[in-house]
């Protein structure tokens, strides 16, 4: 049990030191040398875990989904409107991307030409924001006069934007940036009588 435990701890390590060598230097410029210095320990324990970059970059964008789902997916009251969900989301998205350098890496690998296909975290979160505005148009939570494709296209850009720019500067995922965002998004999207009830700067502590 003892050994496991010590091969789990090194799995995790592995990971989270790939994901800061990824994050910094690009997965074509990393190397499994840095990594495992990183990591403190021997490119034997590596390949141990992982046989190659490429499979250590494939776990690494697949623990940032399980992270970003957990995230996204978190329970909310059922009376939570499917927009105030999406706000809130994006609310603990930022957060979770300022400090976790894993899910921040995943999002990042899968724009890398050199790396190849896996994955993809930016898609992922387009299904989500797609699957969510499609069941607030179905409930009336979007106003008449818009499709709910062109919410998503608006919601998507600006928040993978914000996702992109925050990884030189936090600033651009901060609660007030995000709330801004939603501040300017909210009254072209939302019904008047739901946009009462909504709040930007999200419903949950963080």
């Amino acid at each position: 049990m003892v050994k496991q435990e010590r091969a789990a701890r090194t799995r995790e390590t592995l990971i989270r030191s790939a994901a800061e060598i990824f994050g910094r230097e690009g997965f074509s410029r990393a190397s499994l040398t840095a990594i495992c210095a990183r990591a403190g320990v021997s490119a034997g324990a590596l390949h141990f875990h992982f046989e190659s970059k490429a499979a250590l970059a494939d776990v690494v964008e697949a623990e940032a989904l399980t992270r970003m789902v957990a995230v996204i997916r978190a329970e909310f009251p059922a009376t939570t409107s499917h927009v105030q969900l999406l706000v809130d989301a994006t609310h603990r998205l930022a957060d979770a991307l300022r400090s976790d350098v894993v899910l921040r890496t995943g999002f990042s690998l899968g724009s890398e030409p050199s790396h190849p296909a896996g994955a993809d975290l930016r898609d992922h979160w387009r299904c989500w924001v797609e699957q969510e505005l499609g069941q607030a148009e179905a409930k009336g939570e979007l106003r008449p006069d818009v499709a709910a494709r062109d919410v998503v296209t608006a919601v998507v850009a600006a928040t993978v934007g914000l996702e992109v720019l925050g990884v030189r500067d936090a600033r651009w995922l901060s609660e007030a940036t995000v709330s801004r965002v939603w501040r300017l998004l909210l009254p072209s999207v939302a019904p008047s009588a739901l946009l009462a009830q909504l709040e930007a700067g999200g419903t949950r502590p963080r």
